[in-house]
């Protein structure tokens, strides 16, 4: 169970898991962010256009208390004919049009509300301006109609032969109260009879004698007279009273048409405002609906991937813990199997200097023995190489001993140009094994004796020379020294390598210097080697204080050069490091 939970292609499938999930809580923190900004943007629009078709709709009711007023100070001036009543009428409906302009304001910003209004204008009749209907009956309120009482009235006269009488004359009026001249002529022309009535009795008295007969006559013409008389001024008055009432109908019509339109006007913008603000309730409504449902779909969808998160970051903890436990168990293994290598290296070292020294002692015998020149100089190669491994042999056997102590020079007095000379005389045979050329130049001036450490000298050029010819067959290595002067008691040595061979890629020139790296032409080269030989080059160079680069194309070859300081041995003073 434990191999199974600890499976690699599991791990691998947990771990793109988790930075699916972190790549969902951003999205969700993204899209959360967006519902609360953008749309939270879209539902305030709407709040403030909702409250503004609330104050819109205070206007109506504004305008219908206008109307109202207007109203009942028509029916005041009507009643009282006091133009203060008709400018009080007037007042109120300019102030209808004001209230009617404000929503107009409105109606040009909103298309909401104007496609509303429009909707509701098609229904009514063809729309006239307000404030032009107002102008229109203001001026014909200037002439109104005039009163019956102000119309002028003489009585005719009538011949009568009752010079000698007395006549006194009494007026008895009924209950009824008295009506003003309108409502006593709505009642004569509707026919009403429930109007104040008055009887007059007139008494005659004379103190002459007559003739009862001629009196009687005399009284019949008279009251035939005043029959014919109140007949004509009946007809009069009824004429005057029709005229009259035809002016006055003509005349308040006029207000009351205004008054109806205006009533009209607040109906569609009343039944307008309202639809405008019905419509923006229920969009108010989805888009707040539709902003909490995103909210609440995000906040879980972030739940359910905080969960899975969590799980997931329980398993790679647990599994760290286990592979502490490995790690741990692996350090003790490693530990041990290093005891065991130095071990095998103290042995192989102590036991490979004996051999060498016996080397070195045959290679003298032979060397005083013999007179060709030519084996002599071999003999000098073969004992630089023997003396180098025996010196390689000792360090490792230092190493073993202490292998945890810094690395430094061992340093000694030598020549640098025969130390040199001799690397390149041993290094000469083994780079012509694979037919390529070996041109040396070589500046370095005649007796430079430095105190530094010959062997990692030899252990660098071996190294790069060794690489060169590793990788180049049947091509030419040059090999270039030069020294300059690096301060007080001290030189430079300027060393490049050169090849023809097959070179290194863009991509490996930074990774050569890696433990290890082998580089991607391992497939051209045979015995590649363990990939150690530019590390341990490049850690050398830097104990010498030194730098060192590498130029190369594919197939064109490598160039290597570095750069190591080497104190002077100056006048037997030796300067060290």
């Amino acid at each position: 169970m434990k191999k199974k939970f600890l499976n690699f292609k599991l791990r691998k499938v947990v771990h793109y898991s988790m930075i699916l999930c972190i790549l969902l809580i951003q999205v969700i923190i993204a899209i959360f962010f967006y519902n609360e900004f953008v749309n939270g943007k879209k539902l305030k629009f709407i709040k403030d256009q909702l409250e503004e078709s609330r104050a819109l709709g205070g206007l109506t009711d504004n305008s219908r208390k206008d109307f109202r007023a207007a109203q009942d100070y028509l029916q005041k001036y009507m009643a009282t004919q006091n133009n203060d009543d008709l400018q009080l009428y007037f007042q109120s409906l300019r102030k209808l049009k004001i209230n009617f302009d404000k929503i107009g304001e409105y109606e040009n910003t909103s298309p909401k509300l104007k496609k509303s209004l429009d909707a509701y204008r098609q229904d009514a009749n063809k729309p006239v301006k307000l404030e032009t209907l107002i102008d229109s009956v203001y001026k014909n309120s200037l002439n109104p109609p005039s009163n019956i009482e102000n119309e002028p009235f003489e009585p005719a006269k009538y011949k009568n032969d009752f010079e000698d009488f007395k006549i006194q004359t009494r007026t008895y009026a009924d209950t009824v109260k008295k009506k003003g001249f309108l409502g006593r002529l709505k009642d004569a022309v509707t026919g009403k009879v429930d109007v104040q009535k008055e009887s007059t009795v007139i008494t005659m008295t004379n103190n002459k004698t007559i003739d009862i007969s001629q009196v009687k006559s005399k009284m019949d013409n008279t009251i035939r007279s005043m029959d014919q008389h109140y007949v004509a001024e009946v007809k009069k008055m009824q004429q005057l009273a029709a005229q009259n009432q035809k002016k006055n109908l003509q005349f308040y019509s006029n207000f009351s048409k205004l008054l109806v339109y205006s009533n009209s006007l607040i109906d569609v913008y009343e039944n307008a405002i309202n639809d405008f603000k019905k419509e923006l309730e229920k969009e108010y409504n989805e888009q707040s609906s539709a902003n909490n449902q995103i909210r609440t779909n995000l906040v879980l969808g972030l739940m359910i991937l905080m969960f899975i998160v969590s799980i997931l970051i329980m398993y790679f903890t647990r599994m760290a813990f286990i592979y502490e436990q490995k790690l741990n168990a692996a350090n003790k293994e490693i530990k041990k199997n290093l005891n065991f290598k130095n071990r095998i290296l103290g042995m192989l070292s102590h036991d490979l200097r004996s051999p060498l020294k016996i080397i070195n002692i045959f290679i003298d015998k032979i060397h005083r023995t013999t007179k060709d020149e030519t084996i002599k100089d071999y003999l000098k190669s073969i004992k630089f190489t023997n003396s180098t491994l025996l010196l390689q042999s000792n360090q490792i056997l230092e190493y073993t001993k202490n292998e945890n102590a810094e690395k430094e020079l061992i340093q000694s007095n030598f020549n640098l140009k025969e130390e040199i000379s001799s690397i390149v005389k041993v290094i000469t045979p083994y780079l012509e094994t694979r037919n390529n050329r070996f041109l040396v130049t070589d500046r370095i001036p005649e007796n430079v004796d430095v105190f530094s450490d010959n062997i990692r000298i030899n252990q660098i050029f071996m190294n790069i020379l060794g690489n060169a010819n590793k990788f180049t067959e049947n091509g030419q290595i040059d090999l270039v020294m030069n020294t300059e002067p690096a301060g007080e008691n001290k030189i430079c040595l300027i060393t490049s390598v050169g090849d023809t061979g097959v070179g290194i890629s863009e991509s490996d020139l930074g990774k050569i210097f890696d433990p290890y790296y082998q580089g991607m032409v391992s497939d051209e080269v045979d015995n590649l080697g363990a990939g150690l030989g530019l590390n341990l080059v490049k850690e050398i160079v830097e104990l010498f204080d030194g730098n060192i680069s590498v130029e190369s194309k594919l197939h064109k070859g490598t160039k290597v050069t570095f750069r190591i300081n080497l104190n002077i041995n100056n006048n037997g003073n030796i300067k060290s490091k």
